[in-house]
């Protein structure tokens, strides 16, 4: 599936759009460190694209600069058909796009619902003062937000730990309830920093089941960074591979599969 352009039906249905994201030639520098180098890539509207590499690719250095958190030396950002200038991580969000972290980033303190309300603060208008009274629009908009957040706790199967402190949950859950609260930000493109790190078996077949359940039935296009060739080649519709910041390849599982360059550098060394 190499279209840049127009519509495409994947082999289970799904419908594949034209360009949501385009990188085109991001340099990602750190005082005299490249992160990236000249790296270009686009991301279809519809699809799951995976970004994969060995430790040190700079995997996670190209999602913060899609998500805002480092902005290129050089290069530029497109989405939508718009480029995008510099912007900070919560500008980002309001533009559509949410993220999950390699490391988990709950408030623990805090219940599993109240957790996933905070994914909603960027569709909030009323301020601090109107919530707290908690009368008129500020009622209106909390009881509107709560229900989206419901059917995002029925999607992913945790209604009975709505009320649990997340600080209390086992590690999976806990990866869980974070899908949960992107998902409630109802993002047009979710990132995903490697979903199924710390994960047995069973944790991973439900993840890469809700994953494929959010981009069928939500339309979400998703990009994720992830180690398991297993899932990658699973998931995805297409996968770009990074090496020592440099991109040294691109295209469907197989393509990617068959690529002797990544072979050599990653996907061979995996299976030594």
């Amino acid at each position: 599936m190499n279209a840049m352009s127009g519509n495409t039906t994947t082999a289970d249905g799904r419908k594949i759009g034209g360009v949501l994201m385009e990188m085109r030639n991001i340099t990602l520098r750190f005082g005299g460190v490249e992160a990236i180098k000249d790296i270009s890539f686009d991301i279809l509207e519809g699809e799951v694209r995976a970004i994969i590499g060995p430790n040190g690719a700079g995997k996670s250095s190209m999602l913060n600069v899609i998500s805002g958190f480092y902005n290129p030396q050089v290069g530029e950002v497109w989405f939508r058909g718009e480029k995008r200038p510099p912007m900070k991580p919560y500008e980002v969000a309001r533009l559509g796009i949410a993220r999950t972290f390699q490391n988990i980033a709950l408030f623990d303190g805090m219940s599993v619902l109240d957790n996933i309300m905070t994914g909603r603060l960027t569709h909030m208008t009323t301020g601090m003062l109107a919530q707290a009274i908690w009368k008129g629009k500020a009622e209106r908009e909390e009881v509107a937000n709560r229900e989206i957040v419901e059917k995002i706790i029925d999607f992913l199967e945790i209604q009975h730990i709505r009320k649990v402190p997340v600080g209390r949950l086992p590690y999976g859950l806990k990866k869980r309830v974070e899908l949960a609260r992107a998902l409630a930000a109802e993002p047009k493109l979710l990132l995903l920093d490697e979903p199924m790190a710390g994960m047995n078996v069973e944790e991973k077949e439900d993840m890469s089941r809700y994953i494929l359940d959010t981009n069928d039935e939500f339309g979400t296009t998703i990009a994720l960074i992830e180690h398991d060739m297993g899932v990658v080649m699973d998931l995805s519709d297409r996968v770009v591979v990074m090496d020592y910041g440099k991109k040294i390849g691109d295209g469907t599982p197989d393509e990617v599969r068959n690529n002797q360059e990544v072979i050599d550098a990653y996907l061979g060394v995996a299976h030594d």
